[in-house]
């Protein structure tokens, strides 16, 4: 965030006419409010990209969420999937015995 200015309004880069016609460098009246102004500028700026830095931060702390509950999820997908297996093999062994009591 080193670059002054905002996003709707850039600080310009370079000289322009309204320089030549500007006080001499060595007022340092000049020099603190333009100091200023750059620090305004900056803080315009960063404070319009706040929402944005939040939003990413939240969307990082979702994902983070997200990643640590995929474990937990596959862990009770195995143990549904184990419990349907051993009613099936339960079913297969009564029909085995039913079969061989015929």
């Amino acid at each position: 965030m080193n670059t002054p200015g905002t996003i709707n309004r850039p600080f310009p880069h370079g000289t322009t006419k309204q320089d030549s016609m500007t006080a001499p460098i060595h007022d340092t009246s000049l020099n603190d409010r333009s100091d200023k102004a750059g620090i305004t500028l900056n803080r315009n700026r960063e404070m319009q990209l706040l929402p944005e830095s939040l939003s990413r931060s939240h969307m990082q702390d979702r994902l983070y969420e997200a990643e640590s509950q995929r474990p937990a999820q596959r862990l009770l997908a195995a143990r549904r999937m184990q419990r349907k297996a051993e009613r099936a093999s339960r079913r297969a062994r009564r029909a085995l015995a039913m079969a061989l009591m015929q």
